[in-house]
């Protein structure tokens, strides 16, 4: 079993090192596969998504769309059509914790929950059998997600209950490259909190006492939930994590500024440990940092990536180094979605999100770069 475990992790970093190889290539076919999904819905019929399309003629044939427009189709999938958008049924619903807003809430199909599987497990992986640091897979994740059973909705005139996508994932997925959650997610749910300071330091609680005998190599999750719970820890108990766990690296994601706001105070709170960013979204596990540049890099072989720039519309893989733009993803299960992230080339396939898509965040970016960097 430990063989073929070992096998699918090596197919799966061969398979990424291979896409980012040849992202052009990867890129086409990639559309192609996604083209012959969209193909088999309502959605891809009504625009003529069919699987001969070029990159071209993808582009003049689908729009760039958001949530705003995809929330009457899901309203169809909700009750009960999922063929307007998805090739597949969904499994669950998941939303987002609504850091711009109202939250969203989507559809999880078995195929995007493949995707991030496998997107989410290369960082982890890499850092196991690249980065010498195979002690990392040897004991278990703190898990710090949001709770996955807040909401309750009709879905097909049945009551399903749903919550936040990261405490979903969790619970869908207990067992990240072979590592354990502590506690699993069903622990964490049966808590019935929400997002208020107690319900997160009542969490708080329950998981240290839960996980502080247990052998915790590594945490996973958004960078200011792993900030807020060693505040509590040193606030509450007089204790960093550090002082409890010898955790091997911290993988970090949702939030711009990882590198050079939140490294400093989580590696103060955890230990010397590397922190690894990881490009992560509700709607997919779209790119992780690989060696020891501040950057991620994309998952060429699972999502098509697009950047709507000041020049025009190009794929994210042209972009040159300094260039940025509104990042557009197309999955499984949104064609050509434009996610809300500003993204930036650094170069040779790196690339760095720098906030979210509003006016103050691009207006800073644009001044910052006329003062102190290149003129894109």
């Amino acid at each position: 079993m430990f063989a073929d475990a070992l096998e699918r992790a090596q197919k799966n970093l061969e398979e990424y090192e291979s896409a980012i190889g040849a992202p052009e290539k990867t890129q086409r076919n990639l559309l192609h596969k996604l083209l012959e999904d969209y193909n088999e819905t309502c959605y891809g019929a009504r625009y003529g998504l069919e699987p001969s399309l070029s990159l071209e003629g993808y582009r003049k044939k689908a729009p760039v769309i958001t949530y705003h427009n995809l929330r009457p189709l899901f309203e169809e999938i909700r009750h009960g059509d999922y063929s307007v958008l998805l090739k597949e049924e969904p499994i669950t619903w998941v939303m987002t914790r609504g850091t711009t807003g109202e939250n969203k809430i989507i559809p999880v199909t078995e195929t995007h929950m493949d995707h991030l599987i496998r997107g989410g497990a290369r960082a982890v992986l890499n850092t196991a059998f690249k980065r010498g640091g195979l002690d990392a897979l040897m004991g278990g994740v703190l898990n710090l997600q949001f709770p996955s059973n807040t909401r309750v909705m009709r879905v097909g005139g049945e009551e399903w209950v749903f919550g936040f996508s990261s405490g979903t994932y969790a619970r869908l997925n207990p067992m990240m490259a072979g590592l354990g959650l502590v506690p699993r997610q069903e622990e964490i749910d049966a808590l019935e909190t929400g997002l208020s300071i107690d319900d997160w330091e009542k969490r708080y609680e329950f998981i240290y006492q839960r996980a502080r005998d247990e052998n915790i190599v590594t945490i996973m999750g958004v960078a200011p939930v792993q900030t807020g719970f060693a505040r509590y820890l040193k606030k509450t108990h007089g204790v960093n994590p550090r002082d409890i766990w010898d955790m091997k690296a911290l993988y970090t994601t949702s939030v711009a500024k990882i590198h050079t706001k939140y490294k400093p105070m989580l590696q103060k709170m955890y230990g010397n440990v590397s922190v690894v960013e990881m490009y992560t979204a509700t709607e997919g596990a779209f790119g992780q940092q690989m060696d020891d540049y501040p950057y991620w890099r994309p998952n060429f072989d699972l999502y098509l990536f697009e950047v709507e720039t000041s020049k025009g519309i190009k794929m994210l893989s042209e972009l040159k180094r300094g260039e940025w733009g509104r990042l557009i993803i197309s999955t499984p299960i949104l064609p050509r979605y434009k996610i809300g992230d500003l993204v930036e080339a650094m170069g040779k396939n790196y690339y760095r999100v720098f906030g979210r898509d509003k006016p103050r965040v691009v207006w800073e970016h644009r001044l910052y770069n006329m003062l102190f960097g290149w003129s894109n």
